[in-house]
């Protein structure tokens, strides 16, 4: 029987020139990475990806001494080959121009008209670049009477409406609890990169990609925002209330806190019975889902009373023997210790030579395809780590080139 080949990414063959730095960029590049595209990544010498600095938490060096890398690096930039490169000298640009010359995708998140003055804004690019996707991530877009301002995961979050439904009901606005406006700023610009290139396979033409987190925000908004866009009425924040299915909750148990997610009716049906009250599920303040919005409190607080008489464990076994959804409320070291998140592979460690440990432990990619499966090959590198391995190969810089680019500050 004929061995088959290894599995080759499903966007191997394409290289991305990445110019973004923070979370929202690299998130998205770090997909197209792992999706097995050779992912470039420009960084100021001697500086870096701001990230690089944010911590602690950092990765101690081999010998216990300066630290290399902060955790909040390390998140969003395996799969990437770093290159020091100031592009704002006539040398750099000249040299960013050539590698570009090999990409078929570009990706930055400067203000936007930043990489204008440079010559480097897609409107300058297109004519000697037809087939570039040009992936443009900002605060506010390219249009619209914000688009000069500066956009950080924040002011997204605050402004596209999502810290307005978030927090107790008495409480302040509260935001989510990790950056998540420019992750799934992240996540649309790689939607947006992968259309455009399917139109590129067709026309053989690029296209610019304008995304932006206010966009990705208010999208973010989902039944919340056609809640008020049908209604007209102002969305309020519910703690852990669901605004359209009850009882859909965190709920007190004998010993701590599940959640408890009741979607449709059948489910309430079995819940009644798990709990000896069937009389519930003939309630008419109880038997269907429109019902128990309207008596919203009383069923609160009713399944509150029953669910705080049985353990979590308890619990959690008769539910999930009944068909009804209800989980436990993990904290983050729980979550890396559940069997079927290391099952799906959502925990991995890749050789990472600045370690003490020499790996570093890092979140997978939920991607799971069959065919053209993700693949870990690179670990977040070094600022400036493979500068002169690239620019000598892609660029054919000589290595006397490379010195006297380095004595004078473009490249690090």
């Amino acid at each position: 029987m004929t061995e088959l080949p290894p599995p080759v990414g499903a966007l191997s063959g394409l290289r991305v020139l990445d110019l973004s730095r923070i979370l929202a960029g690299p998130t998205c590049t770090q997909i197209l990475g792992d999706l097995g595209a050779e992912v470039l990544k420009i960084e100021r010498p001697g500086a870096g990806d701001d990230t690089r600095k944010w911590g602690p938490p950092f990765v101690t060096g081999r010998d216990g001494g300066p630290t290399r890398e902060s955790a909040y690096y390390l998140s969003a930039n395996r799969n990437k080959r770093s290159i020091a490169l100031d592009f704002t000298q006539p040398e750099g640009k000249a040299l960013l121009l050539h590698l570009l010359e090999g990409c078929d995708i570009l990706v930055e998140n400067f203000k936007t008209g930043g990489l204008a003055r440079h010559g480097l804004d897609y409107e300058s690019l297109r004519k000697s670049h037809p087939r570039l996707i040009y992936c443009s991530i900002t605060g506010f877009g390219q249009t619209g009477p914000y688009r000069a301002r500066a956009g950080y995961d924040y002011l997204a979050q605050a402004m596209g409406g999502v810290m307005s439904i978030t927090g107790a009901p008495d409480g302040p606005p509260m935001k989510v609890g990790v950056g998540i406006a420019d992750v799934t700023t992240g996540l649309y610009a790689t939607i947006g990169i992968l259309a455009a290139l399917r139109r590129r396979d067709v026309t053989g033409e690029g296209q610019q990609v304008d995304v932006c987190l206010l966009d990705t925000q208010v999208s973010w908004l989902i039944n919340e925002a056609t809640n008020y866009l049908v209604s007209g009425e102002r969305p309020v924040r519910r703690g852990n209330d669901h605004p359209n299915i009850v009882p859909y909750r965190v709920y007190a148990t004998l010993d701590g806190h599940i959640v408890l997610a009741v979607g449709n009716d059948s489910q309430f049906q079995a819940w009644a019975r798990l709990a000896g009250r069937e009389d519930l599920a003939q309630d008419p303040a109880f038997a269907t889902n429109p019902a128990r919005v309207r008596n919203r409190d009383l069923v609160n607080e009713t399944v509150a009373r029953i669910m705080a008489t049985r353990s979590s464990a308890e619990w959690l076994a008769a539910l999930e023997a009944a068909g009804v959804p209800a989980g436990p409320v993990n904290n983050i070291d729980e979550v890396f210790a559940d069997p079927q998140v290391l099952a799906r592979g959502m925990r991995i460690s890749m050789p990472y030579d600045h370690s003490q440990s020499g790996t570093v432990e890092l979140v997978g990619s939920p991607l799971k395809l069959s065919a053209t499966p993700v693949s870990y090959r690179h670990p977040p590198p070094v600022a400036g780590e493979h500068t002169d391995e690239i620019l000598a190969s892609v660029a054919g810089v000589s290595e006397e080139m490379l010195d006297d680019l380095r004595a004078r500050g473009v490249i690090g």
